[in-house]
């Protein structure tokens, strides 16, 4: 059975800036408040460009590819990770597949939340071990700006997000490194 490891990884965030002196002017906070509570100093969004997620993890898989030198030809499957899709169906990774154009290869959507990125990453992993598929492109891209509350009701969680992508190659190895294995736990009670 192969190994699966990440070959490389690369991220994306837009140029605009949100401060946290930006959100005092929104909402009843400081940067003092923000960063006592949160480190956060600055969050990035993509503002009024009308960009998804779909858009953000074209850029850092780019730069990912570019970076390893390989040509998107080579990639054999996408899974793709958002709590924030392009829309609601079809998922962002069809839109993402088709803006990358990657022809005829299969694209699976992760919905997980905060823990995305890590459930691809095991899905991806799987894959890989069975020998399903070779080199695996995983995406954790969102778009929480556009979402938000920027009043005082939503202060709670509006300073906490910004918007960006990650983009990783999980591949194979019959060398003993990478992914030793993964454990995926949930529990709804806490949802309320």
């Amino acid at each position: 059975m192969k190994n699966s490891y990440i070959k490389d990884i690369t991220f994306y965030v837009p140029e605009k800036i949100l401060t946290n002196d930006d959100l005092s002017k929104m909402m009843d906070t400081s940067d003092e408040w923000i960063k006592t509570r949160t480190g956060i100093e600055k969050r990035h969004t993509t503002g009024d460009t009308n960009m998804g997620p779909a858009d953000l993890a074209v850029e850092a898989s780019n730069k990912l590819l570019e970076k390893i030198g390989m040509d998107k030809s080579q990639i054999d499957f996408v899974v793709f990770a958002t709590s924030t899709p392009d829309y609601y169906v079809p998922g962002s990774g069809a839109l993402f597949q088709e803006k990358m154009g990657l022809e005829n290869i299969g694209v699976l959507d992760i919905r997980q939340g905060c823990s995305g990125f890590t459930y691809a990453l095991s899905v991806a992993d799987k894959f890989i071990k069975t020998e399903t598929y070779k080199n695996i492109l995983v995406i954790g891209a969102e778009v929480q700006t556009t979402q938000l509350d920027y009043d005082d009701e939503g202060r709670g969680t509006a300073v906490l997000f910004g918007d960006g992508a990650a983009a990783c190659l999980l591949t194979g190895t019959d060398e003993k490194k990478g992914i030793l294995s993964a454990h995926l736990h949930s529990d709804g009670k806490y949802i309320n």
